[in-house]
């Protein structure tokens, strides 16, 4: 990539935040409509599931083929296709005549979606080549995405109540149109030396266990969890399982390679990943059905009410960036699992007639835990990592947070459809977060001590010899 100018380098920066926007602005703002878009098709619980979960299982599965892919043909040509996509997807989700057609719209969003966050990232790498610029760049970054998390509910509940469900999609297609253009002016295009062998193979199973694992728990309320299909699908997911690793093991370039687990701190901050977001995606997901289904709020309504939650994480975030900076990642890790235990033990109790104080109360401690888990995640994952398998650590972890979040929207909505009241069943799902915020605590002590640290080091020195030869370069996360 060419020398750009300061100016230069900010528009691209800017660019690359656009897309960060409506992808994460996508977070939150859907779940406000999901209620009205419920009544609108007649849909069942599942059928909300999979408007979720289409999305994310997507976006997981094809992050990591997504940043491979565009340092081989080039960062800026996959970025514009994915905003293409990622546009094309939001019109024809607000154009969709019923379900089957909405999740699948969904889908063609999440494609897209997988090829803007980290492409983006690795534009801005490139970029940004000074380290405090870089780090700089990365700082407006993260407050971009922490900024569509706070407008997220708002702008859905006013969009849901003034226009309809259709117009939370309607937002992303003037902002994706003016990025494609932005994009083809301003931003230059660049590939990695070298970049990653394409993985078919491991691809696959990769897809075939997450889609099999999410699947079976979406449907199992509804087809009954001893139906010989959904026993098929865990045991279709559990022999995927069971060749992915060997296979990887005996590939020269892994689409994951299974050495990279034997570093503690990056095994640690995927269980995490997959604890914390399973934690955010039930979360947001129960939200919108207690506050609108539960308690009768209208959308716009429910929006504010979230509002405290979004805040609450705008504010931690970059708090949780200084703190991984100045004291390791420990103190973050726990202090999210803090957070997180004391809000799942309040909504233990919730009700449809809790007092907003204490609701409010509950969602700002949700909002701080999520908030200062995120940067030790991606801290842990390339602690001790060679420079030149960083961003293939980064990866993973994010590959780990769309995890996370599917089985979040999966689990948390089966546990609601196997029966009883609203409030008996969503009390099993807090007390779920319980035990993952238990996680989280235990794995922020145990990953960031010196034994662990000394796993990381030994991990990274197996893979120095393919960095002084092969030089492999990628850039995904």
């Amino acid at each position: 990539m060419p020398e750009l100018t300061a100016k230069r380098r900010q528009l691209v920066l800017a660019i690359c935040c656009m897309s960060l926007f409506i992808v994460g602005l996508d977070v939150t703002i859907v779940n406000v409509a999901l209620p009205t878009i419920q009544q609108d098709f007649h849909a069942s619980l599942s059928g909300l599931q999979w408007i979720m979960d289409g999305y994310t299982l997507v976006l997981a599965s094809f992050l990591m083929l997504a940043g491979s892919t565009a340092d081989r043909l080039g960062r800026r040509r996959i970025f514009r296709t994915g905003l293409l996509l990622f546009t094309l997807g939001s019109l024809l989700c607000s154009l969709a005549p019923g379900l089957g057609w909405l999740v699948a719209a969904r889908i063609l969003q999440a494609l897209g979606g997988s090829m803007l966050n980290p492409v983006a990232m690795s534009i801005i790498t490139n970029t940004f080549t000074e380290p405090k610029e870089r780090a700089r760049a990365i700082g407006v970054w993260s407050a971009v995405f922490g900024l569509s998390m706070a407008l997220g509910p708002v702008l859905g509940g006013i969009l849901v109540t003034e226009i309809g469900w259709r117009g939370i999609f309607w937002v992303n297609v003037p902002v994706g149109i003016a990025a494609l253009v932005l994009t083809k002016l301003f931003v230059p295009e660049s590939r990695a030396p070298r970049a990653r062998r394409f993985d078919p193979v491991g691809q696959g199973l990769v897809i075939v266990v997450l889609a099999c694992v999410t699947s079976g728990i979406i449907e199992g309320p509804r087809r009954g969890w001893g139906s010989p299909l959904i026993i098929g699908m865990f045991v279709l997911a559990a022999v995927a399982a069971a060749l992915l690793v060997p296979y990887e093991n005996r590939r020269r370039e892994p689409l994951i390679d299974p050495r990279f687990f034997r570093s503690l701190p990056f095994s640690g901050a995927t269980v995490i990943a997959v604890c914390a977001f399973l934690t955010l995606g039930g979360f947001l997901f129960l939200n919108a059905l207690y506050l609108q289904d539960a308690r009768g709020y209208t959308a716009l309504h429910a929006g504010l009410l979230t509002l405290p939650m979004a805040a609450a994480n705008l504010v931690s975030a970059p708090l949780s960036g200084r703190l991984v900076g100045s004291l390791g990642p420990r103190v973050p890790l726990v202090g999210a699992s803090i957070a997180y235990l004391v809000a799942a033990l309040l909504m233990t109790t919730f009700t449809p007639t809790t007092s907003l104080v204490e609701v409010g109360g509950a969602y700002v401690l949700m909002g701080l835990g999520f908030g200062l888990v995120n940067a030790p995640i991606t801290n842990a994952a390339v602690s001790g990592m060679p420079r030149t398998q960083a961003g293939v650590a980064a990866a993973v972890a994010s590959t780990s947070r769309q995890v996370g979040s599917s089985l979040g929207v999966a689990i948390f909505g089966s546990i609601i459809a196997s029966g009883g009241t609203f409030a008996h069943a969503s009390h099993l799902c807090w007390w779920l977060v319980v035990g993952c915020s238990l996680v989280i605590g235990a794995l922020g002590i145990l990953t960031t001590g010196a034994r662990a640290k000394a796993t990381a080091v030994r991990t990274a020195a197996i893979f120095e010899p393919v960095d002084a030869t092969a030089r492999p370069k990628t850039a995904v996360g």
